[in-house]
């Protein structure tokens, strides 16, 4: 690929054992042995590659829903039993013999399903005997043992609280709404290994279907530079403006963000080039971390990709990606604005320059050596929008990156680079899967003792039957749920547990989704629990906490936006009028109405970011600072009134301000 930059703009570079030091610390999936034996190097890898193929092939040739992902689910379970050491510190040079049988166990779960299964099916009706029961408990063990390796601590025990819950669900000490019939053994672990209800659920299902082959086109598009060239362009786009480092560092991470879908990875992988270029044109330390952390989990909102939680959403609901990926446009947009408007009043605020644009690659230059590289991209989305289905679209766009890669020198993928992207996609998957394995705990409790819909009645209830409360405590909910969790796991608990409090006033299923969506992902930025903006402050060297809450108010937008089409559903460019709740099609909204919405959104999004940073062409007092916060938040009503005084108020303060800017600058 072009030279990025030359090498003295660079020279704060941060170390690769400082990288991998902050992505130990902060995901724990990146904590993989490293064996001395180079038999046992050989037979891991040869493992991850024929899970990869078994998923190409079965892509076209898929077996029996229960059987496909029982195996998705335990040879991943089996493999993380391999890669992951039981507690950090211990030694990563060789497998422990008791992994060795772990591994050998999850073999035999899944063995045990193949051979009974016709049995389960059939005579036995999906009722469990008693070897079901011990292989079940078992195989619930050995998730929330391999989710406690690979995710920590707060998914497993997370899933331990709800598998507690039918326990003693019975209990007349409860509270009358929460009690349930009792349940034995049989129904709790049945549930959760014999029927696509438990671990084997529509999360796992998605995994299978979608969220694996987009892992691995990811992992195909890294091998043949794609990261490299996001980097290249955004520098070459934005390095060189006012307070360029900080802008390079949310176009690279929305686009690397949406493709991966791991909000601390993408903060460390992007991070790593971005945030020493942030300090040394002279953005404060907590301030470049967050810049890095806020922008690392927009990417997961942007399409087309979304970090692979579209599809789940899709599988979800039964609403089809492509108005999935057309309905996140506008709001992934308005959210980056706000980010960038808030790094650019930063920078003018305290007259930060950007890189010298002799130190910068060309835009030229960087589509000339790696444009080609959009091409899997673009067709991806034509195939999508053709109708194709979504697993046979991720199939062929990883054959056309092999093709096109092929198309230059410096890109091109050789038979060792097909096989290290092929084992690096199973290595890279291994998180999900097992996220999405122990989540189907949660899933079969909700759907056995319908927990869900008491969470659903309390939520209500609490907010006195009012819209905006009820939102707002769904929020809340969405973002403790989603605390410490990877964007997937999160959205599947989120979704399962209070995105159904909006039905009751009426709000349609696409919307409620989106809604908890945005939430619990920005549960990654929000102290206590902030993995993405702490990792941001383990390589800036700022605090944790200050970090995190930058970060919040740097992706303000993303807080607000959501609210926006709740009431505004144009914004998602839907017309949801006089359909029922569970619509899963939709007309497009007026082109007038998506105009009017998107219009005034972009400036009260423009203008909180002015209050916020006290900036707009000059210094804002402290006074105007109030009133654009509140003209901008009157522009983010969907009312006519509302949308006329705050367009009024905002615009009169940014031409006052542009006014004393002009002045300013005749009398220096």
């Amino acid at each position: 690929m072009t030279q990025t930059i030359k090498e003295p703009v660079l020279s704060e570079n941060i170390s690769d054992e400082k990288i991998q030091e902050v992505l130990e610390k902060y995901d724990a999936d990146s904590k993989v042995r490293k064996y001395n034996s180079k038999k046992l190097i050989i037979f891991v890898s040869i493992l991850c590659i024929l899970y990869s193929l078994f998923h190409l092939y079965t892509t076209f040739n898929p077996l029996p829903t229960l059987l496909m992902r029982s195996i998705h689910l335990l040879f991943a379970m089996g493999l993380v039993f391999l890669l992951y050491p039981t507690y950090g510190k211990q030694g990563r040079d060789k497998i422990p013999v008791y992994d060795w049988l772990l591994f050998g166990l999850c073999l035999v779960s899944c063995g045990y399903l193949f051979m009974e299964y016709e049995e389960i099916m059939t005579a036995r009706g999906g009722i469990p005997n008693t070897f079901d029961i011990a292989v079940a408990i078992m195989t619930v063990l050995l998730v929330l043992e391999t989710a406690r390796r690979v995710t920590g601590w707060i998914l497993p025990l997370l899933a331990l609280a709800f598998l507690s819950y039918p326990f003693f669900s019975h209990q007349a000490w409860l509270p009358r709404i929460m009690m349930t019939r009792p349940f034995d053994l049989g129904d709790i672990f049945g549930q959760l290994y014999l029927k696509t209800e438990g671990l084997f659920s529509t999360a796992i299902g998605a995994s299978v279907q979608y969220i694996f082959l987009f892992i691995l086109f990811g992992s195909f598009l890294a091998k043949s530079g794609m990261g490299q060239f996001f980097n290249d362009l955004a520098l070459a786009l934005a390095g060189h403006r006012q307070g360029g480092p900080a802008k390079v560092a949310v176009i690279s991470s929305a686009f690397m963000g949406s493709i991966n879908g791991s909000a601390v990875a993408n903060v460390v992988g992007t991070g790593a080039f971005t945030i020493p270029l942030m300090k040394k044109i002279g953005y404060e330390k907590n301030f470049a971390g967050a810049v890095e952390a806020s922008a690392s989990i927009g990417g997961q909102i942007l399409p087309p990709v979304m970090g692979a939680s579209a599809f789940i959403m899709a599988e979800t609901t039964g609403i089809s990606y492509v108005t999935i990926a057309l309905a996140a446009i506008i709001p992934a947009l308005l959210y980056f604005l706000g980010v960038i408007m808030q790094v650019h009043f930063r920078a003018g605020r305290s007259n930060l320059k950007g890189i010298p644009k002799p130190d910068l690659p060309r835009v030229k230059e960087v589509f000339k050596e790696g444009g080609h590289l959009i091409l899997p991209l673009i067709g991806l989305i034509v195939l999508l929008g053709s109708g194709m289905p979504v697993a046979h679209a991720a199939f062929w766009t990883i054959i056309m990156t092999i093709v096109v890669s092929a198309l230059r020198k410096n890109t091109r993928m050789s038979f060792k680079d097909i096989l290290l992207a092929l084992e690096d996609g199973t290595r890279q998957s291994l998180s999900t899967v097992i996220a999405c394995g122990v989540v189907g705990i949660i899933i079969g409790v909700v759907n056995l003792t319908s927990f869900g819909a008491t969470l659903t009645s309390a939520i209500t209830t609490l907010g006195s039957n009012s819209l905006f409360l009820t939102l707002f405590l769904t929020m809340i909910a969405s973002i403790i749920l989603g605390m410490g969790l990877p964007s997937i796991p999160a959205y599947i608990i989120t979704a399962t547990m209070v995105a159904p409090a909006l039905a009751d006033f009426g709000v349609p299923v696409l919307v409620a989704h989106m809604f908890v969506f945005y939430f619990g992902i920005f549960a990654n930025i929000t102290p206590p629990v902030a993995l993405a903006s702490f990792a941001g402050a383990g390589l800036s060297g700022g605090s944790p906490m200050k970090t995190g809450f930058i970060s919040i108010r740097l992706a303000l937008a993303g807080f607000i936006v959501p609210y926006i089409f709740v009431y505004a559903p144009e914004m998602l460019l839907i017309n949801p009028t006089e359909l029922p709740m569970n619509a899963t099609e939709f007309p497009f909204a007026s082109p007038l109405d998506i105009i009017k919405v998107t219009v005034s959104s972009i400036i009260g999004v423009v203008g909180i970011g002015a209050a916020i940073e006290g900036y707009f062409k000059t210094n804002v007092n402290i006074v105007l600072r109030l009133v654009l916060a509140v003209g901008s938040l009157l522009l983010i009503i969907p009312e006519f009134y509302t949308d006329i005084i705050g367009i009024i108020t905002v615009l009169g303060i940014f031409a006052f301000n542009t006014l004393q800017a002009k002045k300013q600058l005749k009398n220096a």
